[in-house]
């Protein structure tokens, strides 16, 4: 498949990686194209850095970046998200506070992001994975689950082939009403990686 990211940081980096992993081509768009280029060259073969324009001929959009961001996107790149499988990764958390979440109560962010592309196929997933774990690929061993929530059959479909082409265990996780419960259980698993002394790079892992 062909994978547009918009993003260039280290979400989209993690994401590129499974991405190529899997076998798909994967293109990188970013407001700065110069960043685009850059993480392109990082990830090697099968990927390219892009404009905007890139979002027309793609199977799959990530929107890796943060909620207003997506957003914006949405809103000004509509038209060519209609009928596309759009994946929101954001956790809409106050990043001045750190103690709550921008989101208003009961809604959530890929909702908010939906209705400024109200005909793309929006998808949450991702959410729940850190950067460096994506890179890596898995987490002591073990394969990395990703949550995916969707409205749509058939977006589900393809993100389930993007995240187990890549190496990681797609989980269903139901409508994309879900997405509201896999936002606030990553706001409190990011609010207890320094407790536990995990620097938002691993999973918790609980024994018995």
């Amino acid at each position: 498949m062909d994978i547009t990211i918009v993003g260039a940081g280290k979400m989209a980096r993690g994401i590129g990686t499974r991405a190529l992993a899997g076998g798909h081509r994967v293109r990188l768009v970013d407001s700065t194209r110069a960043k685009a280029d850059a993480l392109a060259a990082d990830l090697g073969e099968g990927a390219s850095g892009a404009d905007f324009d890139a979002l027309d001929g793609a199977d799959i959009v990530v929107l890796a970046v943060p909620f207003e961001a997506a957003k914006t996107v949405a809103r000004e790149h509509a038209q060519a998200l209609a009928g596309k499988v759009v994946v929101d990764i954001c956790n809409p958390v106050n990043f001045s506070t750190f103690d709550s979440l921008v989101t208003p109560p009961g809604e959530a962010a890929v909702s908010l992001i939906a209705a400024e592309a109200p005909r793309a196929r929006f998808v949450k997933a991702f959410n729940t994975t850190f950067s460096t774990a994506l890179v890596a690929g898995e987490v002591g061993g073990l394969p990395l689950d990703v949550f995916i929530a969707t409205d749509d059959d058939a977006a589900r479909s393809a993100v389930t082939e993007l995240v187990s082409s890549g190496g990681l265990r797609p989980v269903d996780a139901g409508p994309l009403r879900r997405a509201l419960e896999l936002e606030a259980f990553q706001f409190l698993h990011m609010t207890l990686q320094d407790r536990l002394g995990l620097n938002w790079s691993s999973a918790i892992k609980i024994l018995p």
